[in-house]
């Protein structure tokens, strides 16, 4: 569903107010955040008080369990195991101080998720899912999970919502069948942060490391992440 190409995006355009950004890959068994940020095989720094420094790249700071371990490597653990990881990445790197941390997190409803709602205050739970109700039935999963353990529901971004052809203004094709997301959002008083577009400059931008609001700042998929960092903005402070 995009949420690796989504939170990076967004944590770009955060940075790109000013704001102080931090970028936690939470996937354990699935790290891409070294290859969308173009940091593969560099590894973390260990300071004075021996922390870890993350890397940065484009004004955000980064960690990933990737950063770590081999990207063709499994990670074979158990969930007490997830749990220590988790804490490590919270506890045990220099984040130093930051307006947001944002945390990309594996699919699903297991332990990772659950370690970080006990372990950290959170401003709240972002959902990314796409137009299919195949998408949405995960995200109900989610959305659900982060509300029992009273986690805010920011609200919801579809990503890959919509195809515009080039010389074809204001036309838009559906790459997907449009589920039931509007009426969903509607029935449970949540927003909908915005659409991403479909565009080969963002899967490129992934495969590059330099996700699209960097690579390509003024076109239209990029200020779709900017305008929903801007809403997040307005909602958490």
């Amino acid at each position: 569903m995009g949420k690796s190409t989504v939170a990076s995006n967004l944590a770009l355009a955060l940075a790109k107010t000013g704001a102080r950004v931090g970028l936690l890959d939470a996937d354990i068994y699935g790290p891409s955040i070294p290859r969308m940020w173009g940091t593969l095989n560099q590894k973390p720094e260990l300071n004075d008080a021996r922390k870890l420094v993350p890397l940065e790249r484009f004004g955000v700071k980064l960690m990933s369990i990737g950063f770590l371990i081999d990207e063709d490597l499994a990670v074979v653990w158990r969930g007490p195991m997830l749990f220590k990881a988790m804490d490590q990445f919270l506890r045990d790197v220099d984040w130093g101080e930051l307006d947001f941390l944002l945390v990309d997190l594996p699919p699903g409803t297991g332990d990772v998720q659950l370690s970080l709602a006990q372990k950290v205050p959170l401003a709240g739970a972002l959902a990314i899912t796409t137009p299919q109700n195949v998408a949405l039935t995960d995200v109900k999963k989610a959305i659900d999970m982060w509300t029992r353990v009273s986690v805010p529901i920011l609200g919801v971004v579809e990503n890959m919502s919509y195809f515009a052809p080039q010389g074809m203004a204001g036309e838009k094709i559906q790459l997907f069948p449009k589920g039931s997301l509007e009426g969903y959002l509607k029935e449970k008083n949540f927003a909908k942060l915005g659409e991403i577009p479909f565009h080969p400059s963002v899967g490129v931008g992934g495969e590059a490391g330099i996700p699209v609001v960097e690579s390509h700042p003024h076109s239209t998929e990029a200020q779709a992440f900017i305008d929903i960092a801007q809403k997040i903005q307005q909602t958490v402070h």
